[in-house]
């Protein structure tokens, strides 16, 4: 579990952009950073913090994974045939929790989290509770009979700022989703710009 799950709000304005896309972002009133300091003119940013904050922003995205969690998904990703960026992003994308999120299950990625390890969610009919599990080309991801009816799920469903993205088939009258395939970076819906590219370098040079 994330230390600082409490705390997303802070995490868009230490990278003064929205990176949920929620309505309620401070950022969309406070472009500027938190703390007493947060309205200084801003420095130039060197190319080593460039992709320092690229890699805390997709870190922060996947509900502000640890360390050493990122660090072993960057690994694998590089131990992969193709582009190693396309390749991070998809295992990010193949996550038990991400996918929760993606079907619109739940309102954030922290609340799938949660949702996850609460035991909540099936998958081909197994329960997982590990947000970490990664999901399979066709496997099924179903939320549980005694859970369908929770207020978090009906209120998720309805949100209007994000819809289902095509690599996952959702059936929302039965709470059942089907992880189609593995998508690239211009599959995944994400508010803003995100840059693996750069978050290779980070880990190239350090």
């Amino acid at each position: 579990m994330t230390k600082r799950t409490s705390a997303k709000y802070k995490i868009d304005r230490r990278m003064g952009e929205n990176i949920w896309g929620r309505p309620k972002s401070p950022v969309n009133k406070r472009e500027y950073g938190p703390g007493q300091h947060g309205q200084r003119r801003k420095a130039k940013i060197s190319d080593f913090g460039l992709q320092l904050r690229a890699k805390q922003k997709l870190k922060g995205y996947y509900g502000d994974l640890t360390e050493k969690q990122f660090r072993r998904i960057y690994a694998e990703a590089e131990r992969l045939k193709g582009d190693t960026g396309e390749n991070l992003i998809g295992l990010l994308e193949r996550r038990l929790d991400a996918v929760v999120y993606r079907a619109k299950f739940v309102p954030t990625m922290f609340a799938a989290r949660q949702f996850v390890n609460h035991g909540h969610v099936t998958v081909n009919g197994q329960r997982v509770n590990i947000p970490s599990y990664r999901v399979k080309e066709g496997d099924v991801i179903e939320v549980r009979d005694r859970s369908k009816q929770m207020t978090v799920l009906l209120e998720a469903v309805q949100l209007a700022e994000r819809d289902v993205p095509d690599y996952i088939e959702a059936d929302h009258s039965k709470m059942k989703a089907t992880f189609v395939r593995q998508p690239g970076l211009s599959d995944v819906p994400y508010p803003v710009m995100m840059e693996p590219n750069l978050v290779i370098e980070f880990y190239a040079q350090n």
